[in-house]
């Protein structure tokens, strides 16, 4: 298997476990300090070792998601819709190996790991088809009282950090990274500590579907190194996190004020990140555009 997940438009091998590496610029890249950690599995026995991300691999990933970016990834809505349908689809096929990767370090069983794949290919599909409708929602031509045309337009707001949980690992990662992707959005996202192995193989798998090198970036490791630094990194625009400590709040507020970067810290849990209602909405999504307006004169 290739560095890219195999031939094109194949994902991961299934059931071979992912690389211990971090995802950077659409490739496996080693730690800069080298280090790795041991995943224990729900027995307390070694599953696997993942990277220890620090502030350098931070900063390589926001050069490349910011590169990315300015490289105009994800200007095109309908291609941004297919590459999200199309990796839905691979995650989708390979269901057993990514429930496989969850289960051997969340509790509750292969059941209940197929099950969260499920939940996350849906919420794929879901924003897929956002992608080129979404403007309509959340712009439009709202009516004034003078002699003008206006056009409201939602725009992505550029480079967006994510923090993901420990809780629903596979699940909560796709339904923070996806908005931000869905909208044009570029992500450097952090997996799930104690969870890392199914967020590396969709990591992979993202590369296979298509997203343009350095769109999504995936860290690993302790997130205790990378809060303070996520929140202070004047290259990330915004920060979508989950399963944050009052203090862990406080401090991605605190760091993001020195920028005034959007932080957006959700206190979705339990069975409600499985919501599909909700989670198909796109107010997900609106977190992540900027409005611009256009005034014109109407007429003579």
């Amino acid at each position: 298997m290739s560095a890219r997940g195999g031939a094109a438009g194949e994902g991961p091998a299934r059931g071979a476990r992912p690389t211990a590496r971090l995802w950077i610029g659409g490739a496996p890249v080693p730690a800069a300090s080298g280090e790795l950690v041991e995943v224990t599995d729900t027995r307390g026995r070694p599953a696997g070792r993942v990277a220890v991300a620090g502030e350098d691999d931070l900063r390589s990933a926001v050069a490349a998601a910011r590169s990315a970016f300015a490289d105009g990834a994800g200007r095109d809505a309908a291609q941004r819709g297919r590459v999200l349908y199309r990796l839905a689809e691979l995650v989708d096929a390979d269901v057993e190996a990514y429930a496989a990767d969850l289960a051997a370090t969340v509790p509750g069983g292969l059941r209940r790991a197929r099950a969260e794949v499920a939940h996350a290919v849906e919420r794929l599909v879901a924003h897929a088809g956002w992608c080129d409708k979404y403007a309509l929602v959340l712009g439009g031509q709202p009516q004034v009282a003078d002699a003008f045309h206006v056009q409201v337009t939602p725009v992505p707001v550029g480079t967006v950090g994510v923090l993901a949980p420990d809780e629903q690992p596979l699940l909560a990662l796709v339904a923070l990274v996806v908005p931000p992707l869905a909208v044009g959005c570029t992500v450097v996202a952090h997996a799930a500590p104690a969870h890392p192995f199914a967020a590396l193989r969709l990591a992979e798998a993202g590369t296979a579907a298509g997203l343009p090198d350095g769109a999504c970036n995936l860290l690993t490791g302790p997130r205790e190194g990378l809060l303070e630094a996520c929140a202070a990194h004047r290259g990330l625009d915004a920060l979508h996190a989950a399963g944050c400590t009052r203090a862990e709040q406080r401090t991605l507020e605190g760091g993001a004020a020195g920028d005034l970067k959007r932080v957006l810290v959700r206190d979705t849990c339990g069975d409600a990140w499985a919501d599909a209602a909700d989670g198909a909405s796109p107010w997900w999504l609106e977190p992540f555009v900027e409005t611009r307006t256009l005034w014109h004169p109407a007429g003579g």
